[in-house]
């Protein structure tokens, strides 16, 4: 069992590795402004014709506009939704969509979150999901990247407050990058059954006599983005576990590396825009470190099995395979939870509610950490940027040296801004956590008592905040209480960061970059690489230890006393 993992793991690592050159290549010049030249006339040409410029933005300014452009975002799928019953490509004939549920979704998609207390194939219509969700699937990502691209302009640029222009960023990411990356996707997973149509419902009869819809749709092209732009919402409620979704085991490897691809490309476009490649190996190495250690403990605790169930009776050999699809097993299941809850993705191909408490605890943490492995397109690079920072202003005080990172010198300003960025995830997550399980309306949404319901309320907000969209299932959310509490959880985890990073991005800007002395710390070797991973590790175990302890910690001693 565990060797299957391994070399599931092996060959998962390799061709991601593979692929971290080239996308590096691909993402640099759009990062850095530095189009190849038989682009540069299109370019320049299509800016034109929509109106827009090229020009520099201070941080403010690229802040406003980014801000403007996802709260417009999220009032029209609002609107989309409650009017989709008047509108055509509907043919479930569905009517508008409750208003507690589409303001969360509008929000959810927005923030890339992807949050789904909706079943996709009977809530939303073909017009909903190709010109709503997937549209905002394009966009929210687009945002990510351009986070991360202004980020990495902070540390190459020269006493500059010019950040790069959001409109031109959004509009070079979704044509240049996302869009030819998801047709050749959607073709990838339409060759491998996934379903790409506008057909109606079929209408059969089973084999007990009753009679059964099966949902049709175009599920590929949204399918494709949802992996790409580590979004995570299914056209299906089952998500990636519906073999519509998911039909085989190669379409599941090809969804896992999809999810990381641009992520860790990002790390290679970082070193090319600094001007030393070696920076962005050393954050690609740090993140897989941590992946590959998760993904393990997430295998062995599966395999360890669930003791409950063998009591019933169920082969305790063959592991935890509740909740499982046998087409990927446990290697297959492990892996893809590692990937989405260590990506901002959320989506699944098996119920994570169903994970035995700590292999269901590993992928929570990893959402805890601040998904900061690999993460979310842009969001994961510029999270552990962050950690960066944090990490060369530690060793600057131990050795009482004014800390500098790639030559721009960390002044108070800045970390200021670094600490806003770690602090606003862990403050939403524990509040409210804190309220849902001392409040009626929190309370009335779970289905189990005792520490399993209080980590399915942790699991939710720690989905909501860090902007994953994953969940234990367990938790009846599509309520009003949950509707509210996880919409403002999901837009604050979003936007609360993005505005600190932005800030972060202007300040660095503007500062001299210093040439390296025999004092400054090199960040690129073993040593910063440890450093990195310690910082990651000891603010997110600092941080939610107490938590994890009265959950899932708390549910595996409890389990396994009395077997």
């Amino acid at each position: 069992m565990m060797t299957a993992f391994f070399w599931l793991l092996a060959l998962f690592m390799l061709l991601l590795t593979l692929s971290v050159r080239p996308m590096g290549a691909w993402l640099a010049p759009l990062a850095s402004g530095s189009l190849p030249r038989r682009w540069q006339a299109f370019d320049a040409a299509l800016l034109r014709r929509l109106g827009l410029n090229d020009a520099g933005m201070g941080w403010r300014d690229y802040t406003l506009a980014l801000l403007a452009f996802n709260v417009l975002g999220a009032v029209l799928l609002y609107g989309l939704q409650r009017l989709q019953g008047a509108l055509p490509f509907n043919p479930q004939q569905l009517g508008a969509v409750e208003a507690g549920s589409a303001f969360n979704t509008a929000v959810s998609f927005v923030a890339n979150t992807n949050w789904q207390g909706y079943a996709g194939e009977t809530t939303m219509s073909y017009l909903t999901q190709m010109a709503g969700l997937a549209v905002q699937n394009f966009l929210s990502a687009a945002t990510g990247i351009a986070v991360a691209f202004a980020l990495m302009r902070g540390f190459a640029r020269r006493e500059s407050g010019d950040i790069g222009n959001f409109w031109a960023d959004v509009l070079r990411i979704t044509l240049y990058l996302l869009l030819p990356l998801s047709i050749v996707l959607a073709l990838l997973l339409v060759s491998q059954g996934v379903l790409q149509n506008l057909s109606g419902y079929l209408g059969f009869e089973a084999l007990a006599g009753h009679g059964q819809t099966l949902a049709m749709g175009p599920v590929a092209s949204q399918e494709a983005i949802k992996l790409l732009g580590t979004n995570g919402g299914g056209f299906f409620n089952a998500n990636s576990a519906h073999p519509f979704e998911n039909p085989s085991e190669l379409s599941n490897l090809l969804q896992m590396l999809a999810i990381f691809l641009i992520p860790a490309g990002l790390c290679h476009a970082f070193g090319r825009v600094v001007g030393d490649r070696r920076q962005g190996w050393a954050i690609y190495i740090a993140m897989s470190v941590l992946f590959v250690v998760a993904a393990s403990a997430i295998a062995w605790f599966e395999a360890q099995g669930n003791p409950l169930l063998s009591a019933l009776g169920a082969d305790g050999g063959s592991g935890n395979l509740e909740g499982k699809d046998m087409r990927f097993g446990i290697a297959g299941s492990s892996l893809f939870a590692a990937v989405t809850t260590a990506a901002s993705c959320g989506a699944v191909n098996a119920m994570h509610d169903s994970f035995t408490a700590l292999g269901g605890m590993v992928p929570m943490l990893l959402m805890q950490l601040g998904e900061v492995v690999f993460g979310g397109v842009g969001s994961g690079l510029y999270g552990m940027l962050v950690f960066a920072v944090l990490a060369v202003f530690v060793a600057g005080l131990m050795v009482g040296r004014t800390p500098e990172y790639l030559g721009k010198k960390i002044e108070p300003f800045d970390m200021k801004m670094v600490a806003l960025t770690i602090l606003v995830t862990p403050l939403l997550v524990l509040a409210g956590t804190a309220v849902a399980v001392v409040v009626a309306p929190g309370l009335a949404g779970l289905a189990n008592p005792g520490a399993h319901g209080f980590s399915e309320v942790l699991y939710a907000f720690s989905s909501a905040a860090n902007n994953n969209g994953s969940a234990f299932a367990g938790l009846s959310a599509n309520t009003p209480f949950y509707n509210a509490m996880l919409g403002i959880a999901m837009w604050l985890g979003r936007f609360a960061v993005i505005v600190p990073v932005l800030a972060l991005a202007g300040s660095l800007a503007a500062k001299k970059r210093l040439s390296p002395t025999l004092g400054s710390m090199p960040t690129h070797d073993g040593l910063f690489i440890g450093l990195l991973i310690g910082s990651v590790l000891l603010v997110g175990a600092l941080t939610y230890l107490p938590a994890l302890a009265l959950g899932p910690v708390v549910e595996h001693l409890a389990i396994w006393a009395t077997h």
